[in-house]
């Protein structure tokens, strides 16, 4: 068997890449070492050593690469330009949070068949379908229990299998299974033998049971029957008759039981393990809000302090950091720039040991990538710590690098009474800054101001408003922060989002214009929500909020954004290279909407004389509680967590809802021992939902210890609003959100009024 059908093999780039190739691989100007790599025969594993004898080596899989850059299209790359030319370098870029790999070829011809070959590789890997998916990840499998690579595989070898794959079987079940499946008595499976050994394996009876409710003759679901369960169990009402010709049409493997208008238990599977069967509605993962209403209705994808890899002390800045952000939908970015030794503003965290990086590098790579991921507009959040000189260079870096793309004049010329929108501003880039007085004059005084716009203190917060000071974890100039001017070429390049200090609701009310924005701290940010929460909703319909951590996060960890969002805050800027709950949060918020990175608030958020406060959801017009019903029935092929020989996991899953506070909510399921592979649980877990428009539900799956914390396997968030009821799978993701295919999760939701 041969999962390729049209073998890649054959492909001449693919050849010299299974050949086998010397590349230097570059981790910076000083290490830069010999490694033989090559592609295994699966055509997915690039495996990797540093000599030639000696057993380390390495391997990666293709489906964990997002891309290949050509050329010094790296820091790292760059920096030794000189000593390598363009055309023998490149970079493997990583899903997720996982570094680059740059290399250096030993000839123009052998780098061009790298880049071409891993491309196509890629290319075919994300156009696998399900079944092509499943038959490669068997594949793999067999490859790696294979240990004697005679292409069968004898009792022993698939005892040792099981173990890998997370399933505890006593060693009856697994003979007999063997038995089964060893058509030729051989007493070894070859790979059609194993398919079928597989087959066997990952029956689900869960499935069938399901599947047997509703066919009449236990054998397929006929059209009919099919629309039954759709109309049923899905809760797919007047589409449900056009949909069962269409599931039929694009899952049903066997020709015969097409052309019957019919549905076999196989086809069922692919449909209910397809994206159509994913809790996800299909039709929220696309564009599908209007993106005509003026920005401060819409939450905004957004990124503190994005110049940092890690942590806020003595991380390192990167170009990358930026790249990682916007390809995650980010649309809101942060740039700290200081004076340079050379007259060249630079970018990291004052006062810290972080790298430095160009100002201008980073305005070249926001040209590049702004627009990669989302069509709609980034914020430039600029924390400018320079002087007049720099300050002016930055506004040139500016104009020169962006171009059209900066958005420096009002849109129609006119003084707004709100925000532009979205739809808008498509395509464009906007600054925000101090700016020298406002839209409406254009007088030359100049501002003297505290230029920097994050106010924190590392011995807790600072509430006068005259107490502005340098981020947590810096030390002050000789004791006092210095007054500084600002440059008026880039003041005038701040149009719709002018910083101003926050001087509370009454006076924002009364005086503020909708281009002015505020930065708040998780802390003060808090305490507002509290104290005032229906003032701030009302401040956050016409201005922009912008929330940050609390300085004293130097480990760049995170806060909870659901509280900020339960406000309507829009830009609330989370440290986007920690993964965790809180990106989880972040991600689930945005995956709706074609990841775009704005989310277009509840009316409750958008309406300027609304009574909405997230304490008392009950008080608002159209409160209607519904009740969240969660059958966890059983999980598939969940990663192993810990790699030691033999162990295997006890898997729980816990639903946590975030949402207002009456909302917050966790319940978990027990745990079952030993079995990673094939879980069942079938235990209904229960929630009220106040406000459904708010509400996100983040199914985490842990491997359960009596003795420490549980080990995390893997999560999934989605918006309440966004879930599709009925029979569900959830594809697991990784804890840095990228995905894990093929684990799941199979459940059944009901949503229903609560009374």
């Amino acid at each position: 068997m041969d999962p390729e059908g049209s073998r890649i093999q054959d492909d001449p780039d693919v050849k010299i890449m299974m050949a086998g190739s010397t590349l230097r691989k570059v981790k910076s100007r000083s290490w830069k070492k010999q490694r033989h790599f090559r592609l295994l025969e699966d055509g997915l594993t690039i495996w990797y050593k540093s000599r030639w004898a000696g057993r380390g080596h390495s391997t990666f899989s293709v489906t964990e690469l997002e891309a290949v850059r050509e050329g010094h299209q790296s820091e790292v790359l760059l920096s030794i330009a000189e000593e390598f030319p363009a055309n023998l370098c490149f970079t493997l870029v990583f899903h997720g949070r996982q570094g680059n790999v740059d290399l250096v070829a030993e000839s123009p011809e052998e780098a061009q068949a790298w880049i071409q070959g891993v491309r196509k590789l890629i290319h075919k890997a994300q156009t696998m379908d399900e079944k092509e998916r499943l038959d490669q990840w068997v594949w793999d499998w067999f490859q790696k229990a294979d240990k004697n690579k005679d292409g069968k595989m004898n009792f022993k070898e698939v005892r040792k299998l099981l173990k890998m794959m997370n399933v505890d079987m006593n060693e009856e079940h697994a003979l007999h299974l063997f038995t089964m499946a060893d058509k030729s008595d051989s007493g070894s499976l070859e790979i059609e033998e194993f398919v079928h050994f597989y087959k066997i394996l990952t029956q689900r009876d869960e499935v069938w049971k399901v599947f047997q409710d509703y066919s009449g003759d236990g054998e397929k679901l006929m059209l009919e029957e099919l629309e039954n369960f759709l109309r049923t169990e899905q809760q797919e009402g007047e589409q449900s008759a056009q949909h069962a010709k269409e599931l039929i049409d694009r899952y049903e493997p066997s020709e015969i039981a097409k052309k019957q208008s019919a549905m076999s238990l196989d086809g069922f599977q692919m449909y209910l393990c397809s994206q159509e069967g994913s809790i996800f509605k299909p039709e929220h993962r696309h564009l599908y809000q209007d993106m005509s209403q003026p920005l401060s209705h819409y939450f905004i994808s957004s990124s503190h302090n994005t110049y940092l890899l890690e942590d806020q002390l003595r991380g390192h800045s990167s170009l990358e950091a930026y790249i990682q952000a916007l390809k995650r939908g980010c649309r809101c970015v942060e740039v700290d720039s200081w004076d340079g030794s050379d007259g060249e503003p630079v970018v990291y965290h004052g006062h810290t040991l972080t790298s430095k990086i160009l100002f201008r590098d980073i305005i070249s790579t926001l040209k590049e990538y702004a627009f990669k991921a989302s069509d709609f507009p980034v914020i430039l959040s600029l924390e400018n710590h320079c002087g007049v000189e720099q300050q002016t260079v930055m506004a040139q870096h500016l104009r020169q690098i962006l171009g059209d793309t900066l958005l420096t004049t009002l849109l129609d010329g006119q003084i707004p009474q709100q925000l532009p929108s979205p739809q808008e501003l498509k395509g464009k880039i906007l600054l925000k800054a101090k700016k020298i007085g406002g839209l409406e004059d254009c007088n030359d005084e100049t501002l003297t101001d505290e230029v920097s716009d994050e106010e924190e203190m590392a011995n807790g917060e600072a509430e006068s408003p005259t107490a502005e000071d340098p981020p947590a974890g810096c030390l002050k100039e000789n004791g006092k922060k210095s007054k500084s001017k600002l440059s008026r070429e880039l003041s005038d390049l701040v149009v719709y989002c002018k910083s101003l200090h926050f001087h509370g609701f009454e006076h924002a009310r009364l005086h503020a214009k909708c281009y002015e924005m505020s930065s708040f701290s998780e802390s003060k940010a808090k305490r507002l929500t509290k104290e005032a929460g229906t003032d701030f909703i009302r401040y956050n319909t016409r201005q922009l909020s912008r929330i940050y951590p609390s300085g004293l996060r130097t480990d760049s960890s995170n806060y909870n954004p659901q509280d900020m969002w339960n406000v309507g805050c829009q830009i609330v800027a989370l440290n986007f290279q920690t993964a965790g709950l809180e990106m989880d949060l972040n991600d689930g918020l945005f995956r709706q909407n074609n990841c775009c990175g704005y989310v277009l608030k509840p009316d409750f958020l958008r309406d300027g004389d609304t009574q909405f406060s997230p304490d008392k959801p009950e008080g608002r017009q159209g409160y209607r509680p519904l009740h969240l019903s969660i059958q966890v029935i059983s999980g598939q092929q969940l990663p192993k967590v810990n790699q030691k020989e033999g162990s295997i996991v006890d898997p729980l899953v816990r639903v946590e809802i975030y949402g207002v506070p009456q909302d917050q909510a966790k319940e978990e399921t027990s745990h079952i021992n030993n079995n990673g592979f094939n879980p069942v649980w079938n235990e209904t877990l229960n929630f009220i939902i106040h406000t459904p428009e708010l509400a996100l539900v983040r199914f985490v799956v842990e491997d359960y210890d009596k003795a420490s914390r549980n080990d995390f396997i893997g999560q999934f968030t989605l918006p309440f609003m966004c879930i599709q009821a009925g029979y569900r799978h959830i594809h697991l993701l990784s804890k840095d959100g990228t995905a894990i295919p093929p684990s799941s999760l199979f459940v059944n939701v009901s949503i229903s009024d609560f009374t």
